[in-house]
C-alpha cells in the first residue's frame, strides 16, 4: 500500500490572498448569475491543491483574475511584494490582458485569447495547474448552464457561440502540444468533448 502524500499545511499567506481576492472580486459575479466571483477563485484554488499544487500555486489561482479583472484595484508589484515573485509569474501566466491594462475597455477578444493559446506552449509546465483548473471550472460552468438554459447561454459571452468553441478547441490542442497530459487536464478534456458534444447535438436537433 502507498503511503499518503504529506499534509500542506496551508499558512497565514494563503488567508491573507483569499481575504484580498475577496475584497478585489467583492463586487463582481459570474457572468450574468448572483453567484459571487469569488466561487470561481475557490473553486479553481481547490482543484490546484486537490491535484498537487504548492501553496504559491493555491496562492496564485486565488489572485490569477485580479490583474486582468481590476487592474484599478492591485498591480504586479504589489503581488510580488505580498506573496513573492512566484506567485506573480503565476499570476502573470494565467492574465491575457497586456502588461501595461490598467482598465478600461480591454483589447479585442479573439486576439487576447489567440495571444493567450500561443503564450500556454511556452509557459504550461510551470503553471499548467492552475491554467487547466481556471479553464476546467469555466466549462463545467458553461455545461451545468447549456444544460438547463440552451443557446441563450452564449450571449452571456464577449464572444458568439462558434468562437467560444474554437476557443476551448484551442486551448485543448495548446495543452496537448506543451506536453500535459495529467488526471487534471483528462478531466478538463472530458468537459470539452462533452460540451461540445452538446452543442453539436443541439445543432442537429434545430
Amino acid at each position: 500500500m502507498s503511503q499518503p502524500s504529506p499534509l500542506l499545511i496551508l499558512s497565514s499567506r494563503y488567508q491573507d490572498a483569499l481575504q484580498l481576492a475577496v475584497e478585489i472580486h467583492r463586487h463582481q459575479s459570474r457572468k450574468d448569475t448572483g453567484i459571487p466571483y469569488t466561487a470561481h477563485l475557490l473553486n479553481v484554488s481547490g482543484l490546484v491543491l486537490a491535484h498537487g499544487g504548492n501553496e504559491d500555486e493555491a496562492i496564485a489561482a486565488l489572485l490569477h483574475d485580479s490583474l486582468e479583472d481590476h487592474p484599478d484595484k492591485i498591480t504586479a508589484a504589489d503581488i510580488e511584494l505580498r506573496f513573492g515573485s512566484q506567485v506573480l509569474q503565476h499570476v502573470l501566466d494565467c492574465t491575457d490582458t497586456p502588461l501595461d491594462y490598467r482598465g478600461g475597455p480591454k483589447p479585442c477578444w479573439k486576439d487576447r485569447k489567440q495571444q493567450h493559446i500561443e503564450s500556454i506552449i511556452k509557459i504550461a509546465q510551470r503553471s499548467h495547474r492552475i491554467l487547466i483548473a481556471d479553464k476546467l471550472d469555466n466549462v463545467r460552468s458553461t455545461l451545468t448552464d447549456y444544460k438547463s438554459l440552451g443557446e441563450t447561454v452564449w450571449s452571456r459571452f464577449r464572444a458568439p457561440r462558434h468562437e467560444q468553441l474554437w476557443y476551448q478547441q484551442s486551448l485543448l490542442q495548446a495543452f496537448r502540444v506543451a506536453g500535459i497530459q495529467t488526471p487534471l487536464f483528462r478531466t478538463y478534456e472530458e468537459a470539452v468533448h462533452e460540451l461540445l458534444a452538446l452543442c453539436a447535438a443541439k445543432q442537429d436537433v434545430a
